[in-house]
């Protein structure tokens, strides 16, 4: 292997050309989190194995709407009591993980210009 004096860098560093050509997403490649074909794909085969094991377990999908909707009632009949519960915990958790937090993220900030 030869030696270049003018480019120090490393034999196994990699190259730009070992790098895959990045194209600029579109705005609704950034929200699906990919391309349109790819996430739909994804999502058919998810559907298919929670599907099966819905299906496996007997559950229907009706079934899941319908717990949803008596979930939202029993909220609404409670005058969400549960809201305002949940709300403090809320509260109480948040005033001890806001700070702590806070004072990581400031203490894992670089001055400008330090590159590393």
């Amino acid at each position: 292997m030869s030696e270049n004096p003018t480019n120090p860098q490393h034999p196994f560093a990699p190259r730009p050309a070992d790098f895959p050509a990045q194209r600029p997403e579109s705005d609704l490649e950034r929200f699906l989190g990919g391309s349109p074909g790819a996430v739909l794909a994804r999502l058919v085969v998810l559907s298919l194995i929670v599907g099966f094991f819905l299906v496996w377990l007997d559950i229907r999908p009706g079934e899941v709407l319908s717990g949803l909707q008596r979930i939202v009632e029993r909220f609404w009949a409670a005058g969400f009591d549960a809201v305002r519960e949940i709300a403090a915990y809320l509260a109480a958790g948040a005033a001890i993980v806001v700070p702590v937090w806070l004072v990581l993220r400031l203490l894992s900030l670089k001055p400008r210009g330090q590159k590393n």
